[in-house]
């Protein structure tokens, strides 16, 4: 980790441990740093292969259990 001879706040920088102390607050509640590739939404073909694949799971029993799955999980109400 690259170190910074002075804290810096003006606008558009950051402090450099600003993330680290982040980082440490979250691993401290159990969380964990993920970071995964995922398709880019705006790439060429993207809105193509989406429709096709929505298309092949269209009335599919797996199309059904995913659903109910989304549903039984979905925290729908913001006060708990």
């Amino acid at each position: 980790m690259r170190k910074s001879a002075s804290k810096r706040g003006a606008a558009g920088t950051q402090d450099p441990d600003k993330f680290r102390r982040y980082r440490a607050r979250q691993k401290a509640k159990g969380m964990k740093l993920l970071r995964i590739w995922v398709p880019d939404p705006d790439a060429p073909g993207f809105a193509e292969e989406a429709r096709r694949q929505a298309a092949l799971l269209r009335g599919a029993a797996e199309e059904a259990e995913a659903l109910a799955f989304i549903e039984e999980v979905a925290d729908l109400d913001p006060e708990t």
